[in-house]
C-alpha cells in the first residue's frame, strides 16, 4: 500500500486518546456523526494513553453540563458563572508556542509573571512546547495566571514526539467564559507516523446567559516539525476534514498552533474549501522575520469570526529588550476574536 493510500485510510478511521475520564477502547468511523463518549467528569486533568470509540447511541445526549449555574433549567438560562456575572462579549482565542516550557523557564519569576499576564489577556490559549518530565509545570503556571483571583483551568495532552525530547500540547482557558465537553478530549492517532506531534483536540462552548445559543467549536492544537512541513500540512488538511465530519451538530473547527509556515506555504491545508486564516504578511516570531503561527477555519462554517485578529507584541507591550522578550519565547501569541453566540444557521 502506498504512503498516500495509508494516509487516506488513516483518516477514514480515527483513534482518540482519552485525556480526561473514560476507559473504552476501539476505532471510530468518522461518519457516525460523533466522537464523544465517556462520563462527564470534571476536576484534575491528566494525560493518559487510553484510546476510545464512542457509542453511537450517545451521540444526541447532552455534551456539556447544563445543570451548573442554571437559574431556571426550564428557561435554559443562567446569570452567573463561578459566582461572577455572565460576561457578554466576544471570545478571544489565542495560540502561543512558549518555547520549551519546562523547569528552567518556570524557575524565572519574571518570565512566569509575564506569561501569566499574557494568558489573562485571552479567554483561551492553545499552548505548544510544554517540555518537562515533571507533572507540575501547568499547575504552577496556572497559579501565576490565577494569582489576581482569576478562574482559569487547563487541559493537557500526552507527551509526543519521535525523539527523546517529548512535548505536550495544552489548552488554558477562563472558566468564567468557556466550558469543555469532557468526552471530547483526545489526541489524533497516527499509526503511519505522518505527524511528528499528533494534534490535541477538544470541544468547547462559550458560557452565556442562554447555553442553547452559545458558540460551540472544536479546537485542534498542532505544532508541525520544521523539517517536514509540507508533508505535515498535507496530513493536517485531512485532519481538518475529518474533524468537520466528526459530529453532525458541530460545524465549527478551528485549527491553531505553530505551523512553521506562512499562508503561501500552506499547500493542501490552505486549499480546503473555504479555508481562511487570521494572520497573513505579519511576523509572528519574536525576532519579527517569520510568520509561523496562525488560526485556520472555514469562512462559511465559522462565521462567528468577527474579523478581528492580531499578534501580541510582547516586546512593545511590556517594554522589553529583545533579549528579555526571547526569555519568554521565540514566538509571539497570535489571536482571533469570535462571537460568543452561534450565528444564524449554525448547528447548536
Amino acid at each position: 500500500m502506498s504512503r498516500r493510500s495509508r494516509r487516506i485510510n488513516l483518516w477514514i478511521w480515527i483513534v482518540l486518546t482519552v485525556v480526561s475520564g473514560g476507559s473504552l477502547t476501539g476505532l471510530l468511523p468518522f461518519d457516525t456523526g460523533s466522537i464523544f463518549n465517556g462520563p462527564a467528569r470534571t476536576g484534575e486533568i491528566r494525560s493518559a494513553e487510553t484510546s476510545f470509540a464512542p457509542n453511537e447511541n450517545e451521540a444526541n445526549q447532552p455534551s456539556f453540563d447544563d445543570a451548573s449555574n442554571v437559574v431556571d433549567a426550564s428557561l435554559n438560562s443562567r446569570t452567573t458563572v463561578n459566582g461572577n456575572p455572565i460576561i457578554d462579549r466576544p471570545l478571544l482565542i489565542a495560540t502561543f508556542n512558549i518555547q520549551v516550557l519546562g523547569q528552567s523557564k518556570m524557575a524565572k519569576p519574571d518570565v512566569v509573571a509575564a506569561i501569566g499576564e499574557i494568558i489573562r489577556r485571552f479567554d483561551m490559549v492553545a499552548i505548544q512546547e510544554v517540555r518537562s518530565k515533571e507533572e507540575d509545570v501547568l499547575p504552577r503556571l496556572l497559579q501565576a495566571v490565577n494569582a489576581p483571583g482569576k478562574n482559569y483551568s487547563f487541559l493537557i495532552g500526552p507527551r509526543l514526539g519521535r525523539t527523546i525530547s517529548k512535548e505536550q500540547y495544552a489548552f488554558i482557558f477562563d472558566t468564567d467564559r468557556l466550558e469543555y465537553d469532557p468526552g471530547s478530549i483526545g489526541t489524533i492517532s497516527d499509526p503511519d507516523d505522518l505527524l511528528h506531534r499528533e494534534p490535541f483536540v477538544a470541544r468547547f462552548r462559550a458560557k452565556t446567559a442562554d447555553p442553547s445559543r452559545a458558540f460551540t467549536f472544536w479546537l485542534v492544537n498542532t505544532h508541525t516539525d520544521p523539517d517536514e512541513v509540507p508533508q505535515e500540512l498535507t496530513a493536517l488538511a485531512d485532519v481538518f476534514r475529518v474533524m468537520q465530519q466528526s459530529r453532525a451538530d458541530e460545524d465549527d473547527v478551528i485549527l491553531l498552533g505553530d505551523l512553521n509556515a506562512a499562508p503561501q506555504q500552506f499547500g493542501a491545508l490552505g486549499q480546503v474549501p473555504g479555508m481562511r486564516w487570521s494572520i497573513d504578511g505579519v511576523p509572528t516570531n519574536t525576532r519579527r522575520n517569520k510568520t509561523y503561527d496562525n488560526l485556520l477555519f472555514t469562512a462559511q462554517n465559522t462565521s462567528e469570526y468577527t474579523g478581528r485578529s492580531g499578534v501580541f507584541d510582547m516586546q512593545s507591550e511590556f517594554a522589553l529588550s529583545m533579549e528579555a522578550a526571547l526569555q519568554i519565547s521565540d514566538h509571539m501569541p497570535v489571536w482571533s476574536e469570535f462571537s460568543q453566540w452561534e450565528t444564524s444557521g449554525s448547528p447548536q
